[in-house]
């Protein structure tokens, strides 16, 4: 017996110390709870099945069947979350910004190169519509910086032009939202790394959650970038077209496809390209430079509107990677 339950512990591969435990497979909330940091205001303790599926369905689908049984209004007729924002991991590194990484981790799973950030461990962030997001949404960022909930409401209403959440729909979707939380493992710390948290533990628990909290990003940075000084020379880089091919790919054509969230439709035809190069240099939203540094607003008539690229989500260089790849197509 006592040889089973010491291979038990070598598989389960945790160490304790004193009253803490942490375990690769522990959610992070529940670590960090076990040091001493309460849960944030948007935990949901008593999730099930159903309200996770219902999350599921809001997220992926805009509408879900509410504990009425009958379906339940789009929360928008223009989007739905996923037009901007992807369910898993996007970053190989949790702790820094590196677009060139973030786009080659998307090529490898293919997963979209979009706006927003990714769902996966949003409920493990601190703080939400961050830095320059206040130029676009002014003071309604205010309540929602602070606020996961506030920030899930500002999406629905404003960024997708659409409906308040009821009560049932909030619960539903931080249900679903809890099943994308981070574990400890995804932080890839090594053992001796959590032998130090939990010596830490023993007489400093702010220092031990400080150390955890060091290995991934509290908030996603977000910087409104400049347009170039001339858009008929670009950012001072020279395009990558791989890469170009793999923003054209994986970010515009997720939403300007056939019957996509968006009317134009970017195909691989030779009209395509050289209606977006004669474009390019032009002061206009049909601009490449325009469209992915300032988005585009609602109008009279048309209420959609695409979301910028921020300096995180985009670096120069890709933008430029872009222009290298629609300008390939024209040789």
């Amino acid at each position: 017996m006592v040889v089973s339950l010491t291979l038990i512990v070598m598989v389960a591969s945790f160490t304790t110390i004193g009253d803490v435990e942490i375990n690769p497979q522990q959610n992070l909330a529940d670590a960090l709870k076990s040091l001493g940091q309460d849960y944030p205001d948007h935990y949901v303790e008593d999730t099930d099945s159903i309200d996770i599926k219902r999350g599921y369905d809001l997220i992926h689908k805009g509408k879900a069947y509410p504990p009425d049984g009958l379906t339940s209004k789009s929360i928008s007729k223009f989007y739905t979350c996923t037009s901007c924002h992807n369910v898993e991991r996007e970053d190989p590194d949790l702790t820094l910004v590196d677009q060139d990484a973030r786009l080659e981790y998307a090529m490898e799973n293919e997963l979209p190169y979009l706006q927003g950030s990714t769902f996966w461990g949003i409920v493990n962030r601190e703080s939400w519509y961050n830095d320059d997001y206040v130029l676009k949404y002014g003071s309604l960022v205010e309540k929602a910086k602070e606020s996961l909930k506030e920030s899930i409401h500002l999406c629905a209403t404003v960024c997708s032009q659409g409906r308040e959440l009821e009560d049932w729909e909030m619960k539903s979707i931080l249900s679903y939202l809890w099943t994308l939380q981070m574990k400890v493992e995804d932080l890839d710390l090594e053992n001796k790394e959590i032998d130090h948290i939990n010596k830490l533990a023993e007489s400093d628990k702010d220092s031990a959650i400080a150390f955890i909290k060091s290995h991934y990003l509290t908030k996603s940075p977000a910087t409104f970038a400049d347009l170039p000084e001339s858009k008929e020379k670009g950012y001072p880089f020279e395009g990558r077209p791989q890469y170009g091919k793999a923003i054209y790919e994986l970010g515009c054509q997720h939403c300007h496809h056939a019957y996509g969230e968006s009317d134009l439709v970017l195909d691989y035809s030779i009209l395509t390209f050289k209606w977006l190069k004669k474009h390019m240099p032009e002061n206009s939203k049909k601009s490449i430079y325009e469209i992915i540094r300032n988005g585009s607003y609602s109008e009279l008539g048309h209420k959609e509107y695409m979301p910028n690229y921020t300096l995180e989500k985009m670096s120069h260089q890709q933008v430029e990677d872009l222009r290298a790849y629609i300008e390939s197509n024209l040789k």
